[in-house]
C-alpha cells in the first residue's frame, strides 16, 4: 500500500485481510493470550508478540503502560516504521489486540486495523493458516507519547468523577463489579461506573467478532454511555478493556480513553472511592 492508497478500515474482515497479505507495508501482529496459539496456526506472515510486553511489568502496578524506552525497544523489535500499517489480532476476541492498538494510538501511530474476531474468525472463514514462525524485520523506531489523551491516570480519573459528560465503562464481570469476586485489597467498582462485561460485546455465533453496532450503541446508551461523551474504560489490568476501548472507537466514541492502572491500582489503595 502506497501512502496514496486508502488505508485499511479500523475493523477488517478475514477476506479483506486475505487480499492484502502480500503487501510489504503491512505488519500483522498476533498477540495471543496463550502463546502456543501462534504455533498452532496463525495468519500467514504474522509475527508473534508476547502480550506481557504491552505493560511496564514493574512496580506495584505492573499493568501500567510501558516507558518510552520500553516502547521504543518493543516497536523497533517488531519492525514498526512510520509507513507501516499494523493489523493486530489475538486468540480470545480482541483483548490483547485492543491493548496493542491502544498503545499504538498512544504513540501516535494511527495506521492500524483489528482483524475482526481474530484467529477464530480467520479459521471460521476458511482462510489458510501457517505454523511457520515469521521473523520480524527490526527497525529503528523512536517512540514518543504523541496522544497522551488516550490514557488517563488515577489522579485525573478521581478528580473528574461525577463530571457531566464524563463516564466510566467497567469491562469486568458483574461479580467483580458488584464486589463479590476479585483478587484485590478492596472489591467493588469506581463510583458511577457502568458495567458491560467485555465478552458481551462479542458475537459468539460469528467467530467472536464485534457484535452488531446498532445493538451495541443502543445497549450502551441504555447504560448512559453515548458517543459524544468522554468515556474511560478499564478492567483489572487494561486487557479486557483493551477490547472495549477498541469497540468504543469502532462505534464512534471519539473521546474514549483507557485507564491502564485499572482495578489493579484502584482496588489496592486505601484512598480511592469505591462502591459495591
Amino acid at each position: 500500500m502506497s501512502s496514496e492508497d486508502n488505508l485499511l478500515p479500523l475493523i477488517i474482515e478475514p477476506d479483506q485481510l486475505a487480499e492484502h497479505l502480500d503487501e510489504l507495508s503491512l505488519l500483522i501482529i498476533d498477540v495471543p493470550l496463550k502463546a502456543e496459539s501462534y504455533g498452532e496456526g496463525h495468519v500467514p506472515g504474522a509475527v508473534f508478540l508476547d502480550h506481557r510486553l504491552l505493560m511496564s511489568g514493574e512496580g506495584e502496578v505492573p499493568c501500567l503502560e510501558p516507558t518510552v524506552e520500553q516502547l521504543t525497544a518493543l516497536f523497533s523489535s517488531l519492525g514498526l516504521t512510520r509507513d507501516t500499517h499494523v493489523v493486530a489480532y489475538d486468540d480470545e476476541g480482541g483483548g490483547w489486540a485492543g491493548r496493542l492498538l491502544w498503545t499504538l494510538e498512544l504513540i501516535g501511530h494511527t495506521r492500524y486495523s483489528y482483524l475482526n474476531g481474530g484467529i477464530h474468525a480467520w479459521r471460521e472463514a476458511g482462510q489458510a493458516v501457517s505454523t511457520e514462525a515469521s521473523a520480524p524485520r527490526p527497525s529503528d523506531y523512536e517512540a514518543e507519547i504523541l496522544h497522551p489523551e488516550v490514557a488517563i491516570d488515577r489522579l485525573e480519573l478521581q478528580e473528574r468523577l461525577g463530571e457531566k459528560g464524563f463516564a466510566v465503562w467497567d469491562a469486568r464481570s458483574r461479580a467483580e463489579y458488584d464486589g463479590e469476586k476479585g483478587d484485590n485489597a478492596r472489591l467493588g467498582h469506581i463510583p458511577g461506573a457502568v458495567n458491560m462485561e467485555w465478552t458481551d460485546a462479542m458475537d459468539r455465533e460469528h467467530g467472536l467478532r464485534i457484535r452488531d453496532y446498532a445493538e451495541l450503541v443502543t445497549e450502551l446508551e441504555a447504560l448512559g454511555l453515548t458517543p459524544d461523551m468522554e468515556v474511560v474504560t478499564h478492567c483489572q489490568s487494561h486487557h479486557r478493556s483493551g477490547f472495549t476501548w477498541l469497540v468504543g472507537k469502532a462505534l464512534g466514541f471519539e473521546k474514549i480513553r483507557g485507564y491502564a492502572g485499572s482495578w489493579k491500582e484502584w482496588g489496592n489503595r486505601d484512598d480511592t472511592p469505591i462502591e459495591t
